[in-house]
């Protein structure tokens, strides 16, 4: 038998790893890495570029040193290696923009035990019942996510020869955008929820997109689908699902498919085991206090839905620095 623990060492580590993560989501709320991009400023100055009084944000600052997003040397802040990339505004990988559904995912896992007590999802995300302007917002703050997601995607995998492509699930449409955009030959159709189409019909407007995405109002679990696309792609849908919702979404896309189309599943993703990795076994928190049903999904639970729905070719990567996973497959000839 181990001798019992001298001190609570691993419960002081996630309470300070905690603090490091509220303080890196204050810097990328105020912006404050992107006027250290041409180098080492004093607190004074990096609060007159950021538009706030030095004292309180001095404090913020010696926390970002600690989390080692900033560096500090002679009373002069820098940015590390990692924020100068990913969190200076302008950057080709910038996921500073991430802030507002950092806090929205935070927030509600302070209502984890009420959830769990209650028996119900304490912070429910409910289009149905919420009013446009905050649907609008919410949509708008998940493009920040769903866009470096596309261009992830376009690194990775060739869509020249794509003539037709279906986001399911679409939200604001950031995805089909940004693929279309990139591949003239291209058109797409974006499927949401009713109260999310004329959101998304907004949003591709306002891209000089209406001529090439068409959005289209279906329930992917109890609705056939718009037919004959090349590939469909699917991020944050089937972890809302029930398992049962699930397999028959994953149904009625592969329906919508040609004869040798792909579908792309960006997610969370589980190892079998469950506890691994960490990003999509702390995302069932999300699901706890957000949605009546849904979790983070097994790798074999998504393979047996595509197998049941005639894909072939299943593959699983690891795909975005967000942690998210990939399964791939090929509908069957």
């Amino acid at each position: 038998m181990e001798n019992p623990p001298s001190s609570p060492r691993r419960i002081n580590q996630l309470r300070s790893e905690a603090d490091a993560a509220f303080a890196m989501l204050a810097g990328m709320q105020l912006d404050v890495f992107t006027p250290l991009k041409n180098g080492p400023m004093t607190a004074e100055q990096i609060a007159a570029a950021v538009g706030v009084a030095p004292t309180r944000l001095r404090l913020l600052l010696y926390c970002l040193v600690a989390a080692e997003l900033l560096t500090e040397k002679n009373g002069k802040f820098s940015n590390s290696a990692e924020a100068n990339q990913f969190l200076v505004e302008g950057s080709p990988a910038y996921i500073g923009n991430k802030h507002a559904s950092l806090a929205h995912r935070w927030s509600t896992s302070l209502k984890t035990a009420e959830s769990i007590r209650l028996g119900g999802p304490q912070a429910k995300l409910d289009f149905s019942n919420s009013p446009p302007e905050e649907v609008e917002k919410f949509l708008r703050n998940i493009n920040a996510n769903t866009v470096p997601a596309a261009r992830a995607l376009l690194e990775r995998y060739d869509f020249s020869a794509v003539k037709k492509l279906m986001d399911v699930g679409s939200g604001g449409a950031g995805l089909a955008i940004t693929i279309t955009n990139a591949h003239p030959q291209l058109k797409a159709t974006a499927v949401d929820l009713p109260q999310v189409v004329p959101i998304a019909r907004k949003i591709v407007s306002e891209q000089g997109m209406s001529d090439r995405i068409d959005v289209v109002a279906a329930n992917v679990v109890t609705d056939s689908l718009p037919r004959n696309h090349d590939v469909a792609v699917v991020r944050g849908l089937l972890q809302v699902l029930s398992p049962e919702d699930a397999r028959l979404a994953v149904k009625n896309i592969g329906a919508a498919l040609n004869q040798d189309g792909k579908i792309f599943i960006i997610g969370q993703i589980l190892d079998d085991s469950r506890t691994s990795p960490a990003e999509a076994v702390g995302f069932n928190l999300a699901f706890i206090n957000s949605y009546d049903a849904g979790e983070s999904y097994t790798e074999s639970e998504h393979r047996a839905w595509l197998t049941e729905a005639g894909f072939v070719d299943i593959q699983r990567a690891e795909f975005l620095l967000d942690g998210s996973g990939l399964m791939t497959a090929r509908k069957r000839p």
